[in-house]
């Protein structure tokens, strides 16, 4: 079964906890055998949501002790990559894929009844990353459809979505497309701002937009492209200034070039 490692500060001495003591981790299993996770959402002390591969949602509310399957019924073919979580009660997950493959799914009750509020019906486009700026506000990324990047918009908390102009998009580069890999290539901070990784092209990029996704300014990196595995994997940003990007190649047995 797939295990989780979490993390938990060492026992207090009784003067109180020691700031330079090193952080302990402890395996839990999830119980969910055969599935690999990738998205992670935190929403408290006490809960957390992951998804992965086979359609799996997971749900714990005793600070990751126990697990608790909550996975959307009929999804076992569907890669769940991205998951966004308010409470212990809403989230928001998404499938990636070609054409169909991609899809959108929210609960409000826990996990116990899910709904499928979108469902790519573009076989050109590929749904990678989500990303939410308050419990309303959220938008999801696909790979470039007729040179641009495609943006998907909810302002009812993904239980609808609407395909945004690409008008205020830059064109893509030759190549260039988003990693699905953890949910982390579409980020946002405040209430407007949102950030976009590419890679896959000759140089990867950070795309910028400043009013949730209509217009957008692009930003090259030095992290290593000019390969289809090449470019920048994830995101974070503490505020509309400050944020970090991590990358390489996705290939296990290959190393990136020097930046």
């Amino acid at each position: 079964a797939a295990a989780l490692a979490a993390w938990t500060a060492l026992p207090a001495q009784a003067h109180g906890p020691d700031p330079q003591a090193p952080p302990h981790w402890s395996l839990k299993d999830t119980g969910a055998p055969d599935v690999r996770f990738r998205g992670l959402a935190a929403v408290s002390r006490d809960t957390a949501w992951l998804a992965g591969t086979r359609g799996t949602v997971l749900r714990t509310t005793d600070g990751g002790g126990s697990w608790r399957n909550v996975s959307p019924p009929g999804a076992e073919e569907l890669q769940f990559r991205d998951i966004e979580a308010f409470d212990a009660r809403r989230a928001v997950v998404l499938a990636i894929g070609e054409g169909e493959a991609s899809r959108v799914y929210r609960t409000d009750d826990g996990g116990a009844t899910w709904t499928e509020s979108f469902r790519n019906t573009d076989a050109r486009a590929f749904y990678d990353c989500l990303t939410f700026f308050d419990a309303r506000h959220g938008l999801a990324m696909s790979d470039p459809v007729d040179g641009r990047f495609r943006i998907l918009s909810t302002r009812d908390g993904g239980r609808s979505w609407t395909v945004l102009p690409d008008t205020g998009m830059p064109p893509a580069l030759e190549g260039e497309a988003g990693f699905a890999a953890s949910g982390q290539c579409l980020v946002s901070a405040g209430p407007k701002d949102v950030w976009l990784a590419t890679g896959g092209a000759a140089r990867a990029r950070v795309l910028h937009s400043a009013d949730r996704g209509r217009t957008w300014t692009v930003t090259g990196t030095s992290v290593p492209g000019g390969d289809p595995a090449r470019g920048i994997f994830a995101l974070a940003f503490r505020d509309r200034v400050h944020g970090l990007a991590v990358g390489g190649d996705f290939r296990p047995d290959r190393t990136s070039p020097d930046a």
